[in-house]
């Protein structure tokens, strides 16, 4: 055990004097969480726009304050026909135009004209500008957002930081730790010393597990009091889960450094294997609903498609455990997969 710990803190001062490591390890979190939380984000926000009336009755004047007085929507130019509207749209002065009708008072009749060069921003101005527009008194429309009512892309970008960033410390920063001892030579020593080469190994992950954890509460930390992201559900679950899909990243570094020889390739592996698909189909930027069915497939082998569902759920609608139990199993059922693969070709490398 003596042994043990002595890997233990030479692995960790190893990871203390590299600079590079350091930042990497704690500068990514804090640059992706502001960039994420206030730089990189889908909230609709001072929409251009154009309002289109030829009839400026109470009602009228009545809406188009209303559009006037949200923080969605600025009221760039009135004009009398849609077709002006358009052109403003067209010469890139507007972002949409309202078109109110001659009997808007009594039927609501609403035209929007949108820039749809990007669709999914136009149909959130939309759907916000419907918001501002009927009032839910009227019996019209009665929209109720749940967990997120000032629809905050902050709720929704925050457990998938925390998904990306513990697979890419766990797993990239293990498999590169690893092969950087292969590729110097100093693997061999390491394996002949007093200690198991399992536990060699293991050694080598700890440093990494308490720096997962302690990244995992920086994150916590700032997304409640610096993005204002709340944590109504059972913090005890969040950080079971955690341990799970990070002793699960650690699996999975431990086998990409089994595959690889240099630093090179481990980080070729990693991209290709982990960074990718984290992005692309984990549910992190794009639904996972809205994909192709072979990509919905595919997406079901992403370690991160399921922590992040569990972490949306437990963070945002603070449900219990038994509403992630689902996610638990998969995520479960994958540490164990990975872990056997992993000693298994590592033993095999061995002999």
């Amino acid at each position: 055990m003596h042994h043990f710990h002595s890997f233990v803190i030479k692995e960790a001062k190893h990871i203390l004097r590299d600079k590079r490591t350091m930042l990497i390890l704690f500068g990514m979190p804090l640059v992706l969480m502001l960039l994420f939380g206030f730089a990189i984000t889908n909230d609709v926000r001072n929409v251009r726009t154009v309002v289109v009336t030829a009839n400026a009755d109470h009602a009228t004047r009545q809406a188009v304050e209303k559009l006037s007085q949200s923080e969605y929507f600025t009221i760039v130019k009135t004009v009398a026909t849609p077709k002006e509207a358009e052109s403003v749209i067209r010469n890139q002065k507007a972002d949409m135009a309202v078109v109110f009708g001659q009997q808007f008072a009594s039927k609501r009749g609403v035209q929007f004209i949108v820039d749809g060069a990007d669709p999914n921003m136009a149909q959130q101005w939309t759907n916000y500008a419907t918001q501002v527009l009927l009032n839910p008194s009227s019996g019209l429309v009665n929209a109720k957002m749940l967990y997120n009512p000032q629809m905050k892309s902050a709720y929704n970008f925050v457990p998938a930081i925390m998904g990306m960033l513990l697979m890419l410390v766990c797993a990239m920063m293990t498999s590169i730790s690893i092969v950087r001892e292969k590729e110097r030579g100093t693997m061999e020593v390491l394996l002949v010393s007093p200690v198991k080469p399992l536990m060699i190994i293991v050694a080598k992950a700890v440093p990494y597990l308490v720096l997962a954890f302690t990244i995992l509460v920086v994150i916590l930390l700032m997304a409640r009091f610096v993005l204002g992201v709340p944590l109504v559900g059972s913090l005890f679950w969040i950080f079971v889960i955690s341990t799970i899909y990070i002793l699960l990243a650690l699996s999975l570094g431990l086998l990409v450094s089994n595959m690889a020889e240099t630093q090179l390739v481990a980080l070729l592996i990693s991209a290709m294997v982990m960074l990718m698909p984290i992005v692309m189909l984990s549910g992190m930027i794009f639904p996972v609903e809205s994909m192709p069915r072979i990509l919905q497939w595919l997406s079901a082998i992403v370690p991160t498609r399921y922590y992040i569902s569990a972490m949306r759920k437990l963070m945002i609608m603070g449900v219990g455990v038994d509403q992630v139990l689902f996610e638990l199993t998969v995520l479960t059922g994958m540490l164990v997969a990975l872990l056997l693969l992993s000693l298994a070709t590592f033993n095999k490398r061995l002999e």
